[in-house]
């Protein structure tokens, strides 16, 4: 029986799965040790100049790296649909929204928490941008609903408890497909992919475990852009290079899957314009 409501994503069993991926499901339990890191390098000088003309742009939050990051992998799932899934019970089911996680610093840094932006794929950069800065306000200031409705929940339980209850609800809303948000707990909360920035802290690399209890795929951590030699037009010049340290379940994405969707998160920052569309004022 689905308890799911009607205006929640839905969930669809996965067909003509591929040896490998059937063998996958149940080689390893889900995330404690299938993860495959990667690091990916981006030349921002078109980037640079792409988030300047749309900030350039009146009426609209500042676009950062960080934007063009979340629409980049948004555009890999797409591509990529069999990747935007979850891992139930020895079997895939698909996602049929392409839904980001943005982890948030809260407390001058002291805690972590974060927002969901829901078929990015859909969305321009700047609507991105403005739904996830007036998102990321309301989490620090403890008026985002599905935050602090998650905090008030998590706060009431004792630490001996907090592994089960977590373990249980991940089965429950997961494995069950039951709405918990009466209890607190958003259905899906994390989407298809994570996204944290971890160059406002100046740290230019680094790689993130996955959380077991998201059941998602994908963590993307968004490193400071530094100057470093980079080869344009043949030639050895100072660039400005971003590098992405990448995180992604071996059951769910292959080697294969992964450098396609690894060419398309570099291509679309490296090319904004080019994947995106030009910077001009949304309709």
């Amino acid at each position: 029986m689905n308890f799911v409501p009607a205006n929640q994503p839905r969930f669809t069993p996965a067909r003509n799965l591929s040896s490998w991926r059937r063998l996958s499901l149940h080689v390893w339990k889900h995330p404690a040790d299938p993860t495959v890191y990667g690091l990916l390098e981006v030349n921002m000088r078109r980037a640079q100049a792409y988030i300047d003309a749309l900030n350039a742009i009146p009426g609209h939050a500042r676009v950062t790296v960080t934007h063009l990051v979340i629409k980049g992998i948004a555009r890999a799932l797409a591509e990529s649909p069999e990747a935007n899934g979850i891992i139930s019970m020895g079997r895939i089911y698909l996602r049929d929204s392409v839904d980001v996680y943005c982890q948030v610093a809260t407390d001058g840094g002291k805690d972590l928490s974060g927002v969901k932006v829901t078929a990015v794929d859909r969305k321009s950069v700047l609507e991105v941008a403005d739904e996830l800065v007036a998102a990321v306000a309301a989490v620090r200031e403890g008026r985002h609903p599905g935050s602090e409705s998650t905090k008030k929940t998590l706060a009431r339980v004792p630490d001996f408890l907090l592994g089960l209850l977590i373990r249980l609800s991940a089965v429950l809303t997961y494995d069950l497909r039951l709405d918990l948000s009466r209890f607190g707990i958003a259905f899906d909360q994390f989407g298809g992919a994570m996204v944290s920035n971890i160059g406002s802290f100046g740290v230019g690399t680094a790689l993130a475990p996955l959380v077991p209890v998201s059941r998602t795929p994908i963590v993307l951590l968004v490193g400071e852009v530094t100057d470093r030699a980079a080869v344009e037009n043949g030639e050895v010049v100072v660039a400005p290079i971003l590098n992405i340290g990448a995180s992604f379940d071996h059951r769910m994405i292959d080697g294969f899957q992964g450098s396609k969707m690894a060419r398309t998160v570099i291509a679309s920052i490296n090319d904004p314009e080019a994947a995106f569309g030009p910077p001009i004022q949304p309709s």
